[in-house]
């Protein structure tokens, strides 16, 4: 801890070195890179604020990034972003997305962060995510705000991520996307959009299927999002936001080293046995009013409902089961811009209420068809009720700025049985309370130091609250051992602009660069027997890190960008049961590093914008990634080796008036690496590994034409 320390201390100082060198008169009068540090972000803070002016590592994809290559899965366009560990499951399905470590206990889906979509949440009541809703292929960016948001969000102790939708066409149009490469990946949609002076409509249809590059893994999926907005006088907007996505997955399994070895396209023999498949159905509608209102309209007012249906059908090795979730949800939040004794103050307060359930059958798995009798039936339900306050004060105009924010979370589980008889009905209620405190300090106008300290609450989802063979009473269907982990979080960041006149290669560069350290209490572990995954509070663990991100324009049509991520975690306090085929013993975990994270994460990218002419634009990238190795369990008798893999991607874009037609290629894994992408952590067989995708080639054509 004090190597990493001092190591930050001294990054941060020489970047603060380094700047103050620079003066005001150096800067050109128009800099690209100030976009990074003057975009407005609304997720952070809940209310809108300009990332230079708010304590929070965070980062934006936008258009311009989005507008080329191929869009199978989240990974495609949150591979670049610094600080985020990504992993895919199943090939392009199940991404695990970590942030400072927060994501990785799931097997399934994305925990321990916050996802929404255009500012609703996607996550399910319970926090778990799957970002299989959301049309990548009509995005206008992605914010991704990193480090504990829990005062502001349920189950956020490892940020945000909205996905924004590109509602605000220029012009009515209709257009269609048409993608296809290797491993029969084809994708095709189309989209129309229309608006006048008072509404806007958008509506996308997505088709995507893959024959899968491993044995048994075909997939296809259907996607339909809509936004529809009506602009009600000057200061108001109401606005609906529907979705509904029907996929279909077949499931390769994990493999064992041996087999990994051997052949890493083969499936487990079990998954083709036994048919191994998922399929979902799911929609989901929104209604959102934003309005300001007051004489210089300095206060925001958002009320939202929301509500989904969800259909799951699964098999693995035991089981076979129907899932159903009926989910709503609200959001209502009050902003106010006023001024404290002469300082400018923005107070948010708010509520979010989450509700979800339905029953869950079981049958036995007999060759991938449901067994005739039911062996397990239950009726699942998990409501969330959270409060929460911001308080944003300028104690210097344009120097220092004081975030504090607290927010209370209670949380009911229920679960009634109905088969298997003789087990007892649960109910689970757990609580907690997520403090804040934040500085934002201006050195220069466009570099700002920033630190925070917070308390995180981060309650378990209703599928780890499933009963195991741990607990304290075996009759209860929920869980009565398993509770919240908890969280003390702790960073200190720099970001902002450099201008260097006299250095040609750095000469405009945005930077930034955050030491984070937190301390996990009651961390939720995942374990497996017998090929089920359970879950329990086993662990007390440290984290700390350093996150850095550099971008440059050497020449005008010339972007580099290199991030950094360098992570050190370990558990402190872990003594535990093991189950292995061979039997059960109590371990002692203490000073064994944490699983699934690599301690090393390097990423380039490398861009060059073509102006051909004033119609005719494009764009050549290249980037490439290495991951250091990483344990695959508990006990680290097991690493997963380290690996690095290179994309090359051209687009064009043709800009005639009346249509625009976008044509692009590219090629992933351009060495055709050889390396496991996902991590099954603690598997009961030792079946840790999931390959990554081999080289994949791919093309597409798009096509928009303009509507009188």
């Amino acid at each position: 801890m004090k190597n990493i320390f001092t190591l930050s201390c001294l990054t941060l100082i020489l970047i603060v070195c380094f700047s103050l060198q620079t003066t005001a008169q150096d800067e050109p009068k128009k800099d690209s890179l100030k976009y990074k540090i003057n975009d407005v972000v609304v997720v952070g803070t809940r209310a809108s604020e300009r990332i230079i002016d708010i304590p929070y590592s965070v980062f934006r994809v936008d258009k311009k990034e989005l507008a080329f290559g191929k869009k199978i899965s989240a990974k495609d366009v949150l591979a670049d972003v610094p600080g985020l560990f990504l992993q895919n499951r199943f090939g392009n399905s199940d991404l695990r997305v970590s942030i400072r470590g927060f994501g990785t206990r799931s097997n399934s889906g994305v925990r321990g962060l916050k996802v929404l979509h255009d500012g609703i949440p996607e996550s399910e009541p319970d926090g778990e995510s799957v970002m299989d809703a959301i049309d990548l292929t009509s995005l206008a960016t992605v914010e991704v705000v990193k480090g504990n948001l829990s005062s502001l969000y349920a189950n956020a102790p490892g940020g945000i991520i909205n996905f924004v939708t590109d509602t605000f066409f220029p012009d009515n149009f209709i257009g269609t996307f048409n993608q296809a490469g290797r491993f029969g990946f084809m994708q095709n949609g189309i989209k129309v959009g229309v608006k006048d002076n008072n509404q806007r409509f958008f509506l996308s249809y997505r088709y995507r299927n893959m024959d899968g590059y491993r044995q048994h893994s075909t997939e296809f999926q259907h996607l339909v999002n809509t936004i529809y907005q009506a602009f009600i006088g000057t200061n108001s907007t109401l606005s609906f936001h529907g979705n509904f996505v029907h996929g279909f997955n077949k499931l390769p399994g994990s493999l064992t080293r041996a087999e990994f070895d051997r052949d890493p396209f083969m499936a487990d023999p079990l998954a083709i046995s036994q048919d191994y498949k998922r399929a979902t159905k799911k929609g989901r509608g929104a209604l959102r009013f934003l309005t300001t209102f007051g004489s210089e309209k300095q206060n925001e007012l958002e009320i939202t409902g929301y509500a989904s249906v969800k259909e799951l059908e699964k098999a693995d090795n035991e089981n076979y089961a129907f899932t159903t979730r009926y989910s709503l949800g609200s959001i209502l939040k009050l902003s106010n811009r006023s001024e404290i004794f002469g300082m400018k103050n923005i107070l948010t307060v708010g509520n979010d209420y989450a509700f979800q359930a339905g029953p869950l059958t079981l049958y036995d798995n007999v060759g991938g068809v449901p067994g005739i009798s039911v062996t397990n039936h239950y009726n699942e339900s998990l409501s969330n009720l959270g409060i929460y306050i911001l308080d944003h004060l300028t104690l210097i105009d344009q120097k220092l700025d004081l975030f504090v924010s607290g927010r209370y979370d209670y949380n009911r589980f229920a679960r009634e049985t109905f088969i298997p008889f003789g087990f007892t009905d649960s109910v689970r209620v757990m609580s907690g309370f997520s403090p804040k405190i934040g500085l934002n300090y201006k050195l220069t106008p466009v570099i700002a130091l920033y630190s925070s300290y917070g308390l995180s609450y981060d309650y378990p989802a209703l599928s780890e609250m499933t009963n195991n063979p741990l607990t304290s009473n075996l009759k209860y269907s929920l869980n009565p051992d398993l509770d919240p982990q908890q969280s003390n979080n702790f960073e200190l960041g720099i970001k902002g602009n450099l201008v260097t006149p006299q250095n040609d290669f750095m000469k405009k560069i945005f930077f930034e660069v955050t030491y984070f350290n937190y301390t996990i209490k009651d961390e939720i572990i995942p374990f497996v027997i017998n090929q089920k995954t359970y879950f329990r509070n086993s662990a007390q663990t440290s984290r700390q890190g350093i996150e850095c991100g550099f971008m440059s324009h050497p020449f005008d049509d010339v972007e580099w960008t290199v991030n950094y991520t360098y992570a050190h975690f370990k558990y402190d306090n872990y003594i535990t049961t093991v189950y292995t085929p061979s039997g059960s013993k109590v371990e002692n975990y203490s000073g064994k590093m944490v699983p699934s994270i690599p301690t090393h994460i390097v990423n380039f990218i490398l861009v060059y914008e073509l102006k051909l002419t004033q119609q005719i634009q494009g764009m050549l990238l290249w980037d490439c990634d290495y991951i250091a190795e990483m344990y695959v369990d508990d006990a680290n008798t097991e690493k997963n080796r380290d690996f690095f893999y290179g994309n090359i991607m051209a687009g064009l874009t043709f800009d005639m008036d009346q249509f625009v037609l976008t044509a692009f290629a590219g090629m992933t894994n351009i060495f055709d690496k050889r390396y496991a992408s996902y991590i099954s952590i603690n598997d009961y067989y030792g079946r840790y590994y999931e390959t990554a995708e081999p080289r994949m080639y791919y093309a597409g054509i798009n096509f928009n034409l303009k509507l009188l």
